[in-house]
């Protein structure tokens, strides 16, 4: 089939069933293919599109005003590899708005282009939503041509043949190829991200499947020093580095995938008595290396919104989550307590062992939507290399 010229659109979002959404093309031109998810977050929309978590991943907005506070050279979160290891497009309810920010130095529609992320804009987000809602997240392309010309018919096959995200290890790409230390703080205003003290109290290793920035910043806001390594380090070679503690990072794709290789290595290292922490698809994978079983999600959680509720302590957060796969709980082995759930749908938010120093969580305690309701964690996290002292 030749391209279509469609009438006043410049950008379209053509699902796998053949369901075609008109709009305003925004950002990169060219098309893309994953995997439609929507997310319920009113800020941070930089950071969510740096996320590597949301790779292979277009996200819908719901929140209607998207832009006004820019974008910035700081607010990334992606730590490493190309634009192409993050989200790999955007869908807005109204055309992104100019900024009007202090600390912006780029639009978001410039700032896309640059990446290389596709926008399309002037979608009805709230029937999008209600779609993913009703029938899971759909395999889609989308796509941005100035002169509106688009091959619907190529761009439907596209989105048919993709495999999805079941089965697909993306954390190698997201993962940095050589370790490296990391030194800068959370924020602290005005004066920006804090300094690392001189001389770290811990000396953690972060497995690397796709961490985010602001996770190595509460890292060393705490006392630690950051050590990062590829995902696909050994044990052995992490426990030579002599680490008070062990993290294990978010991260995108299928917590199997990525756990045939990662799985046999973090059995190895809660078998060594070192605390670990882990977060998103690093909780996942723990809870795989511990015997449990993942399972895909219909629509996943993603927002800044989402109630979680610490049952240790009885106290429910306001927490950030990324995931489209989900721990399922009723595979939890004996030696391992629920300590998290959603108060969203009841499904697993975080575990710990009961004779070892391990814990994780499925949200992510660093993103601070609460606004610090969960940073305790990285406090508790803490603790665990004390008293493992």
């Amino acid at each position: 089939m030749t391209s279509q010229l469609l009438s006043g659109a410049t950008g379209v979002l053509v699902l796998a069933d053949g369901t075609v959404l008109q709009g305003i093309g925004v950002g990169a031109t060219g098309d893309a293919v994953g995997e439609v998810c929507f997310n319920t977050a009113m800020t941070g929309y930089q950071e969510i599109l740096t996320d590597p978590s949301y790779m292979a991943q277009i996200i819908a907005f719901t929140f209607p005003h998207v832009g006004n506070v820019g974008t910035n050279i700081d607010d990334v979160e992606q730590m490493s590899g190309a634009a192409e290891t993050s989200a790999r497009g955007a869908i807005f309810r109204g055309v992104p708005t100019d900024p009007a920010n202090w600390r912006a130095d780029s639009d978001l529609a410039g700032w896309m282009a640059r990446r290389g992320v596709i926008g399309l804009a002037g979608v009805d987000t709230r029937a999008l939503t209600r779609r993913i809602r009703e029938r899971g997240m759909p395999h889609a392309v989308i796509a941005h041509d100035p002169q509106g010309r688009f091959d619907l018919e190529a761009l439907v096959a596209k989105a048919k043949a993709w495999n999805g995200l079941v089965g697909l290890d993306l954390a190698k790409d997201a993962s940095c190829l050589q370790p490296f230390t990391f030194g800068e703080g959370l924020w602290n205003w005005p004066e920006g991200y804090a300094q690392p003290a001189p001389e770290a109290k811990y000396e953690v290793v972060v497995m690397d499947y796709g961490v985010k920035r602001n996770i190595l910043r509460a890292l060393t806001s705490v006392g630690a020093r950051a050590s990062v390594v590829p995902a696909s380090t050994s044990a052995e070679d992490v426990l030579a580095r002599k680490p008070q503690g062990i993290l294990l990072s978010n991260g995108p794709g299928d917590p199997s995938a990525t756990g045939a290789y990662a799985v046999p290595e973090i059995r190895k290292l809660v078998e060594s008595g070192v605390p670990v922490f882990g977060i998103c698809l690093g909780h996942q994978m723990l809870s795989l290396a511990l015997g449990a079983r993942t399972v895909k999600m219909d629509q996943g959680h993603h927002g800044a919104n989402h109630p979680v509720k610490d049952l240790t302590t009885g106290k429910v957060e306001i927490v950030s989550m990324n995931h489209g796969f989900t721990v399922d709980r009723d595979s939890l082995p004996a030696p391992v307590t629920e300590t998290h759930v959603s108060l969203f749908d009841g499904t697993n938010a975080g575990i710990a062992l009961k004779d070892r120093p391990v814990f994780s969580v499925q949200h992510h305690p660093e993103a601070s939507p609460g606004p610090t309701d969960s940073l305790y964690l990285f406090d508790r996290f803490a603790k665990m290399m004390d008293d493992a002292r």
